[in-house]
């Protein structure tokens, strides 16, 4: 199977070179049925951020999914979610999240927590290999990506697929209006 290009992006099969991604993503890839629809390309990890990697590769901003750990607080119990929004978008935290999570109060996930948590690299941090327990949110728009690029787990690499195929992860919950 041929991985379209995107910008000067060109993938190879993620599931040739699970090297490039981080522990939790490999095995989440070796076990998902679509991964392989799924593609990787290997980046200079100083354009690892979306913005700088946009403009280096080509890449629109709308093709790009962010993942970003939400956690809240109700009656002692943290609750967490991985929010999947487009990177044209910023994530509903303060509405939104937080009722999605029944927390009082949602803020961004502490980022020592979230890479102790996750076994990725802060600014990697995917939808994919999630601890068991997180939600995982994802944006309406989403699935009309044609190609998405998100994190691979790791700084020097991104992963490529459908953005349809993120609704398919386990426990993928949907959520209209998550981009703001």
């Amino acid at each position: 199977m041929t991985l379209p290009t995107l910008g000067t992006l060109t993938p190879v099969r993620a599931l040739d070179r699970l090297d490039l991604v981080a522990p939790p993503v490999a095995q989440a890839l070796r076990a998902w049925p679509h991964a392989d629809q799924v593609g990787l390309v290997e980046i200079d990890p100083g354009l690892a951020d979306t913005a700088a990697m946009s403009e280096a590769y080509e890449v629109p901003m709308e093709a790009s999914a962010n993942c970003v750990v939400v956690s809240g607080k109700r009656a002692g119990e943290e609750r967490v979610a991985a929010c999947v929004v487009r990177a044209d978008t910023r994530a509903d935290v303060n509405n939104l999240v937080k009722r999605s999570l029944d927390v009082r109060k949602a803020s961004f996930h502490p980022m020592d927590r979230a890479v102790e948590e996750t076994g990725m690299e802060y600014g990697g941090i995917t939808p994919f290999g999630l601890p068991a327990g997180w939600r995982l949110l994802v944006d309406g728009r989403v699935p009309d990506i044609a190609l998405a690029v998100v994190g691979s787990g790791v700084r020097r690499s991104k992963l490529l697929l459908p953005g349809r195929l993120l609704t398919e992860l386990p426990g993928a919950e949907v959520t209209e209006g998550l981009g703001a």
